[in-house]
């Protein structure tokens, strides 16, 4: 579903039922309650039109011309997924097969069922993250995953995060270790998803104060990051990384400096099963 059908759908079960709209029936205010841009509510607005739930005056502005309904539309429950997340997810999936893989605009933009500027600004931010190259008349080059890089990565990260942690020990807040702590929970429900809050580590680089080392995370981390996000999606990794992280922190809030660094250090190297058995191996290059 795309965020334009997911858009008219949910407003046309508020449109046939007996509820006041949440709303202003303005485009900027629909894109501003939705959260998306102008094009995806203009799109709807005119399939809307042309369903005969809504009527645009002399003035231009919109106005409720749908039947109220004794039985209206079931509303949707959530919108789709963000297309960046979808294809970042996937070409992390790519890149795990160790291969430098090249993507085509038009066939990626096809693949996703988006615009070509859509998925052109997507693979833009994927470069800037580390994931993607763009090599002229060839189209973008993903980046391979190699177990070796990942390995030295670990290895600088950890030295530069346990200097972070003594260059910012005297700056900690204590409202803050709290905060990230709560943020570090087991779900109440079953029906909610588990969430990792990583911001952990980013508190740490910031608060040390040191430019080389957020230089460091700034332009060789944004790629293990997105890899780690990934492999946080395994229930079992997360938990386990949840775990990790309260250990650190409760470390941190009781001045236990030892065995915060203990409990960080064990976090950077111990932590990625599943990246820890990708080969990551050379093969040769192909084209989607």
């Amino acid at each position: 579903m795309s965020i334009a059908t997911y858009i008219k759908d949910d407003l046309a079960a508020q449109l046939t039922s007996r509820r006041n709209l949440p709303v202003q029936l303005t485009l900027d205010s629909l894109a501003e309650h939705y959260k998306v841009s102008l094009t995806p509510v203009r799109t709807a607005v005119a399939e809307l039109i042309d369903d005969g739930l809504l009527a645009k005056g002399p003035n231009r502005r919109l106005t409720v011309t749908a039947p109220r309904s004794k039985r209206p539309r079931t509303r949707q429950t959530k919108p789709p997924r963000d297309p960046y997340e979808v294809v970042s997810s996937d070409l992390v999936q790519l890149s795990l097969r160790g291969e430098p893989i090249y993507l085509r605009e038009e066939a990626t933009a096809e693949k996703y069922d988006i615009s070509r500027s859509a998925i052109r600004n997507i693979l833009h931010r994927l470069a800037g993250e580390g994931v993607l190259d763009h090599i002229p008349r060839r189209g973008w080059r993903l980046r391979p995953f190699r177990q070796d890089d990942l390995q030295a990565f670990i290895e600088v990260r950890e030295v530069l995060e346990l200097k972070a942690l003594e260059l910012a020990r005297p700056k900690l807040d204590a409202a803050e270790l709290q905060r990230m702590l709560e943020l570090n929970v087991q779900p109440v429900s079953a029906r909610r998803s588990l969430s990792v809050d990583e911001s952990l580590h980013e508190y740490l680089i910031a608060t040390a104060g040191n430019a080389y080392i957020k230089d460091f995370f700034d332009r060789q981390g944004r790629y293990y990051r997105l890899l780690f996000e990934w492999e946080d999606h395994d229930d079992s990794v997360a938990t386990e990384t949840l775990c990790q992280h309260r250990e650190i922190l409760i470390a941190l809030l009781k001045k236990n400096w030892s065995a915060a660094r203990k409990a960080l250090s064990h976090h950077i190297l111990d932590n990625h099963p599943i990246l820890g058995q990708v080969d990551g191996h050379t093969s040769q290059e192909s084209v989607s």
